[in-house]
């Protein structure tokens, strides 16, 4: 029976997630659109910092948790809340990516992240020159 709740509680976090990306292709560009694309982003510079050789352990480790806490089912926020349910997601990989802007080289960093430097520049400012740059 908890089998089948957690399935379909997976489920709604993958079905919130699909509709939030497909939603923020089609948001004109601005605020709502940058945060709507923050997560995706994320998760993919956690899953691409996670393979850096130059990273180091312990961000790795940082990230991998951000990236668990993420996939989890229990949230501090539940996701079904509309809007506001991935805050507390974005929030925990954002101060992932802001330890890890302090620990690895800006470089590594805008070569991991997959959005607009903007954005990336945003949540960790030392990356801003690199970013401004265009990489």
């Amino acid at each position: 029976m908890w089998l089948r709740w957690l399935l379909l509680a997976a489920l709604v976090v993958a079905l919130s997630w699909v509709v939030m990306i497909v939603l923020a292709r089609r948001l004109p560009p601005g605020l709502a659109k940058d945060l709507a694309t923050v997560l995706p982003a994320c998760v993919t510079a956690a899953r691409r910092l996670r393979r850096d050789p130059r990273v180091p352990r312990r961000v790795k480790v940082a990230v991998a948790f951000a990236g668990v806490w993420v996939l989890s089912p229990i949230d501090l926020i539940p996701e079904f809340l509309p809007v506001i349910g991935p805050l507390d997601d974005i929030v925990v990989v954002a101060l992932a990516l802001r330890y890890a802007a302090r620990r690895v080289p800006p470089e590594a960093l805008v070569e991991a992240w997959p959005a607009d430097r903007r954005i990336l520049s945003r949540l960790a400012p030392s990356t801003s020159v690199i970013a401004d740059r265009g990489g």
